[in-house]
């Protein structure tokens, strides 16, 4: 071992051992081995307190979780082929799902790489670096993502709000070929476009493919709403689906606009209703009228981003889902779903049963889902299955 070693407290250990990547900054040995001995994203051999090596991990001296584990053997050099290594076997899940490049190609602590966030769309590879330790390996990450994937364009969006907690500037960039202006996504046979360089996360949720195909068998000759719809994902898939009627909704209008876009891309553009409105007070606007609809989907951004958030945003998860089952029909489906971390699966069910007890709704649990295989959850950490989500039943008391 020739890298400068990270000592853990007495007793600090057990939790590293059970297979979790993150170091906390109250859990290191400061008197023996200083934080601010470290510069940011350095490469370190982490060590119980008596010595025994632990791992390798990449250090951010500055934050809360201080270090992360990046190979359990202590030899491993976090070079080209160390990468390659990961990307490989990333791809290889990759392939076994999905029949076109098209999805999350590697997921961060999920594949064994934190801080490294890399998406597929065709020939063109989006990535987010969330760490100081992913952004000291980014030429290294470059050169493994060309050597493996030999893409038409490589595309660093790192503008999301994480890194600036990592002390690193937010920044979109083309770092290898010549990008497209948009971005390109075959779902289930169903196609769409994004902005490459605008949008949310990297351009699309992969995330919620799965859910959606789900909910889509579900919708054929009914009235489909979709809140917080983004680029139209849902909508679209289920008027193609054979939806009676689909209203698709969320407040940007960049989104409506490329919501309405992608029903055009489709044949659909007669089939997709695109609004651009505020979700609660288009519920409550619907629910005053006397407005139905037989399917609803629920998929808010994260309502609860802290800890200290949590009993006020379980609050306004319940509103959404009490206002949104204030509009479905009798018989009708909900898909209700969560993107906070902090919610665990049952706080969110718990939500979803509040809110029909207020509705004077029966409800039935018919599929509880997560995010889709191309994110998969590392068995040691809760933290990476942050996605829920609930198909319900509400039939009317």
């Amino acid at each position: 071992m020739d890298m400068p070693i990270l000592t853990l407290k007495n007793n600090e250990e057990r939790r590293l051992r059970a297979g979790h990547l993150w170091v906390f900054s109250n859990e290191v040995d400061t008197k023996k081995t200083p934080l601010t001995a470290f510069a940011p994203g350095q490469a370190a051999v982490v060590t119980a307190s008596r010595g025994r090596p632990l791992g390798v991990v990449t250090v951010s001296p500055g934050s809360l979780i201080c270090a992360r584990v990046m190979d359990r053997d202590p030899d491993t050099r976090l070079d080209v082929d160390f990468v390659r290594g990961r990307l490989r076997d990333a791809l290889a899940l990759r392939e076994r799902f999905y029949a076109t490049p098209h999805y999350r190609l590697l997921f961060s602590e999920g594949d064994h790489l934190p801080g490294v966030v890399l998406d597929r769309y065709g020939d063109v590879v989006v990535g987010q670096l969330t760490t100081t330790g992913a952004e000291a390996l980014r030429e290294v990450i470059l050169e493994a993502v060309v050597a493996e994937l030999s893409p038409r364009a490589v595309i660093w969006r790192n503008d999301t709000a994480s890194r600036e907690l990592e002390g690193l500037p937010r920044l979109v960039q083309t770092v290898y070929g010549d990008a497209p202006e948009r971005l390109e996504i075959d779902e289930e046979g169903t196609r769409f476009a994004v902005p490459a360089f605008g949008g949310q996360k990297t351009g699309w949720f992969y995330d919620m493919r799965e859910n959606r195909t789900s909910l889509c068998r579900l919708v054929a000759g009914r009235s489909v709403l979709d809140l917080f719809a983004y680029a139209g994902a849902f909508s679209v898939r289920a008027a193609r689906a054979g939806a009676a009627s689909v209203v698709c909704l969320d407040s940007s209008e960049a989104a409506r606009a490329m919501a309405e876009e992608n029903a055009a891309r489709n044949g659909l553009a007669g089939k997709v209703e695109t609004v651009r409105a505020d979700a609660a007070a288009f519920l409550e606007e619907c629910a005053a009228s006397g407005r139905t609809f037989d399917v609803v989907s629920l998929d808010p951004p994260a309502l609860v981003k802290r800890k200290k958030d949590l009993e006020a945003g379980l609050k306004a998860y319940e509103r959404l889902n009490r206002l949104a089952m204030d509009v479905l029909a009798d018989d009708g489906i909900l898909m209700t779903c969560s993107c906070s971390q902090h919610v665990d699966a049952w706080e969110q069910r718990r939500v979803a049963l509040r809110a029909a007890n207020a509705a004077g709704r029966r409800a039935q649990v018919l599929a509880q889902g997560r995010q889709g295989p191309d994110h998969p959850a590392h068995p040691a950490m809760a933290e990476t299955e942050y996605l829920k989500s609930f198909t319900l039943r509400l039939l009317r008391v």
